[in-house]
């Protein structure tokens, strides 16, 4: 009889209170959880990645906001963070996805949402309650590393 190994896959979640340090506390648990999985190849990447959704969560929200990671059985890793406001914004929203412009060299924010747009495989968004009743229930921001970028170039 042969062995079966099965797929490296697990998923973690924490709820972060809308609060300026929700930012530390989501990348020191991003860099905490990968490293325990040996996946210190992705952890810079995906820290990084983490701390702009989890900080844009606290600036333009008034709520709480989630963080969920998993890994994929296929070796990629997913981030998900959620937030009680419904706005998608590029490149998570509707095309043009390729296109998020570039904060002016003078700004102290606005890099954020392209540092996804260049480091992630792969990313969107998800509007979440489309009926009356779901009002506030607001949305998924996600992104995924660790696998190839499909339809990109290295000088993309």
């Amino acid at each position: 009889m042969g062995t079966v190994s099965l797929p490296d896959t697990w998923v973690y979640a924490l709820r972060l209170p809308h609060d300026p340090r929700a930012a530390r506390v989501a990348r020191m648990t991003v860099r905490a959880v990968l490293s325990s999985h040996d996946r210190h190849e992705i952890v810079d990447d995906v820290e990084l990645l983490t701390s702009e959704l989890v900080t844009n969560a606290c600036r333009h929200t008034k709520g709480p906001a989630s963080l969920r990671l998993t890994a994929l059985s296929d070796g990629r890793l997913r981030v998900g963070v959620w937030d009680s406001h419904p706005r998608i914004p590029a490149p998570f929203g509707k095309p043009p996805w390729d296109h998020v412009p570039l904060a002016p060299a003078e700004a102290e924010q606005g890099r954020g949402l392209h540092l996804v747009h260049e480091y992630a495989d792969s990313w969107g968004g998800l509007p979440l309650g489309d009926s009356p009743l779901d009002r506030g229930a607001g949305k998924l921001l996600w992104f995924e590393v660790g696998g190839r970028r499909a339809g990109r170039t290295a000088d993309a």
